[in-house]
């Protein structure tokens, strides 16, 4: 039962001690039973804060000075103010894998799996046996906007709001990323191209969209327009050429609709190959900028490895690989099983898919061009041979019908990869209800600095 809010005031200030941090980057104290929500905040400080919003059973604050430091708090390396992205930044890399494992761990006991075994969470290694927590995004979508002197700002949302903050230099992403973006900045600024305003829907540039290929080097560029069509459209081409040979693909997308969607179904290339290429896990990929492609290489390499080891593959599997995307989890894995079919709702990814068999010379694998969700309208000799299966759903997990059909297929093993362990964990419950047993959930960091991490959980039909 939630405690109502009588003892604070807004603009209140007072010295609080953080016991906690949530996975949105808050620290957590109480107030008379009331929670205090801190941004920055990081468990072990005492911190003197501001209210800056009162809620019947909860509030806000905000730092005005760190009395008594964490021994976990460390400096950020980024110090740009206001933007959303990271959640972990004040606060040391070890702890912030201490407080991942612990969020896992609470998803699933908060479902009543009270017994479950939660391994270390698993990182990828530089040379050297450091972390690797900077620069791994090869993926990052950047809103345009101007601020109120009229300069150009390319970065991310501030946090709960719509309003950009300056971040093109941020260290998380690809450290190619930034000459790109002052390169297109200066573009926009010289020949006068005006800017979306979500407010009036006017303006025509939206979002700068990167990919890159880290073991080609290859790039893709998407410009998101509320256009047709974009203004010295050739001038914009020769100057990448010029300036950056890595851009091997460019497109227009164009986004006329007055939404927070980023990206229409409406690609257009501008010039280049349709695709860029990227080799993980030994196997050659093609990737479209629609594409799901994991935007940690390294990581999503890792994260892979430990789902193939925990199927403990025979060679006789016949693996059925359910929300597959361009077919990278499975395609991995196609040297350890007898046959792969994968299953995706999005009509280019299966294409890809299936392309990105055929460069590999996988003839084992076939995709079809459907929702998981109604995995019923597949072949019924698909399912019925199937004795594998992979999940890897989005962060809404399983719908109940899919894990029903799943738990009465002839299914052996399920292998469960998820980013989001509180729809993992209800999923698993549902799984557990119709039979099947896991042992274990093992994290994997693909997002480091940030709330978010990855699960791999293997379920086997008792």
């Amino acid at each position: 039962m939630s405690t109502k809010n009588t003892v604070l005031k807004k603009n209140q200030e007072l010295v609080l001690e953080i016991t906690d941090v949530n996975n949105l980057g808050f620290g957590v104290g109480h107030v008379d039973r009331v929670t205090v929500f801190v941004r920055d905040a990081v468990d072990g400080d005492r911190v003197e804060v501001r209210i800056i919003l009162v809620k019947p059973d909860y509030a806000v604050g905000k730092i005005l000075r760190i009395v008594d430091p964490s021994p976990y708090r460390t400096e950020p390396v980024c110090h740009v103010k206001g933007c959303g992205g990271c959640a972990y930044q004040s606060l040391t890399y070890d702890h912030e894998l201490e407080l991942k494992r612990n969020y896992v761990k609470w998803a699933f006991n908060r479902v009543g799996l009270k017994d479950v075994q939660v391994g270390p969470v698993q990182t990828v290694k530089d040379k050297a046996g450091n972390p690797v927590v900077f620069g791994y995004r090869n993926k990052a979508q950047y809103p345009v906007s101007k601020d109120a002197e009229g300069n150009i700002v390319i970065g991310f949302y501030s946090a709960k709001s719509h309003r950009v903050v300056e971040a093109a230099e941020c260290p998380l992403q690809n450290p190619s990323f930034r000459p790109i973006l002052e390169t297109l900045r200066t573009f926009i600024h010289d020949h006068g191209i005006s800017v979306y305003d979500e407010q009036s829907g006017e303006g025509l540039i939206r979002h700068i969209y990167l990919r890159k290929a880290v073991m080609t080097n290859e790039i893709s560029l998407t410009l998101v327009i509320n256009g047709e069509s974009l203004p010295y459209q050739q001038d914009f081409i020769d100057l990448l050429n010029r300036k950056h040979p890595e851009v091997v693909c460019a497109y227009l997308n164009v986004n006329t609709d007055k939404t927070n969607v980023i990206c229409s179904d409406r690609y257009e290339l501008l010039f280049g190959k349709k695709d860029i290429e990227d080799i993980l896990c030994g196997k050659r990929l093609r990737i479209t900028p629609s594409s799901f492609y994991q935007v940690n290489h390294d990581a999503a390499e890792l994260l892979y490895q430990i789902a193939a080891q925990s199927a403990d593959f025979k060679g006789t599997e016949r693996l059925l690989d359910l929300f597959c995307g361009i077919g990278s989890i499975g395609l991995s894995m196609s040297d350890h099983i007898q046959s792969l079919t994968g299953v995706e709702i999005v009509d280019e990814a299966v294409q890809c898919a299936s392309s990105n068999a055929r460069i590999n010379g996988i003839s084992n694998a076939n995709y079809y061009c459907i929702d998981a969700d109604r995995i019923e309208e597949m072949p019924p000799t698909v399912i019925d041979s199937a004795d594998v299966v992979i999940l890897d759903p989005p962060r809404k997990g399983c719908s109940e019908g899919l894990i029903s059909f799943l738990s009465d297929a002839p299914i052996k093993k399920i292998i469960y990869i998820s980013c989001n362990p509180e729809t993992l964990a209800r999923d698993v419950k549902a799984f557990q209800k119709d039979g099947f047993a896991f042992d274990k959930v093992i994290p994997v960091d693909l997002f480091p600095r940030t709330g978010h991490v990855e699960t791999v959980c293997l379920l086997t039909k008792k």
